[in-house]
């Protein structure tokens, strides 16, 4: 083989090993083969245990508004659910696990869900200040659902969506997607739990993800989306980019070789 030859087969093995396969850029492939409308098993979602430093709206409401008026000082409506007016006039979980709300006083939230922690100050004011009579509603919400990403995405930092529940596939749709240098194939997620700290990386390119415990999010969620090793090269992320790369590298190649011979 002459050193043309190996050079042609040296530049075409560099062109197809530095673009970035369709493979490794789509979401939830059926990779096994199976009809694409198999079903994929549905995994329970977990219910999420209130933490330190997480922010609750509460509201309190009775047939007789001005009855439950020292509970609600602020007067904050349902709606008010902005981060940062609920920074302020939320209540945060502490670092011993508490949440202080007017007349009831402290009561622990660490470790309950949302649900639990309804329950128990629905409970306390019927023992202490109300009657059934009093048709009381309590409502317990998160500050929001809040997650923070890093890495190859769109756009990076702490994001803020006002839903219950929330999947990987919308969190990076909700921060501009990841890039095609992104590693799709290993998204990192790390999760703070009572126990420590988590870590489990996620292949969004298989449709078996969705059985992932890990695929739906937990408030306070950290993504990683690590880059691609094109980008650690440098060579292009399409056919083009990397076909003008080779030729620039050969073009100073060529030109050191003239210059070698003059």
């Amino acid at each position: 083989m002459n050193k043309t030859a190996l050079y042609l087969l040296l530049v075409i093995s560099i062109f197809f090993t530095s673009c970035i396969s369709t493979r490794d850029l789509i979401y939830l492939q059926n990779k096994k083969g199976n009809p694409s409308d198999t079903p994929v098993s549905e995994v329970m979602l977990k219910p999420y245990r209130l933490q330190t430093n997480d922010v609750l709206s509460i509201t309190i409401k009775v047939d007789d508004p001005k009855l439950v008026a020292i509970f609600n000082p602020t007067n904050k409506g349902e709606t008010d659910t902005g981060t940062s007016s609920l920074y302020f006039a939320g209540y945060t979980v502490d670092d011993h696990g508490l949440i202080r709300i007017p007349v009831l006083g402290e009561i622990t939230a660490i470790g309950y869900t949302v649900e639990e922690l309804r329950l128990q100050i629905e409970k306390q004011l019927l023992n202490e200040y109300f009657k059934k009579e009093a048709n009381i509603f309590v409502i317990v919400r998160l500050g929001g659902f809040k997650y923070t990403i890093n890495g190859e995405v769109g756009s990076t930092g702490t994001k803020y969506l006002y839903q219950d529940h929330v999947n990987i596939m919308e969190a990076i749709a909700n921060s501009g997607d990841i890039a095609l240098t992104g590693d799709r194939k290993a998204v990192t997620i790390i999760r703070q739990t009572p126990t420590g700290t988590e870590m489990h990386d996620l292949d969004l390119t298989n449709i078996n993800v969705m059985q992932s415990p890990y695929y739906n999010l937990q408030p306070n969620d950290f993504i990683y989306v690590k880059p691609l090793k094109q980008k650690t090269w440098g060579t292009g992320k399409t056919g083009i980019e990397s076909f003008g790369t080779i030729l620039t590298v050969l073009s100073l190649f060529t030109t050191a070789l003239v210059f070698l011979k003059l």
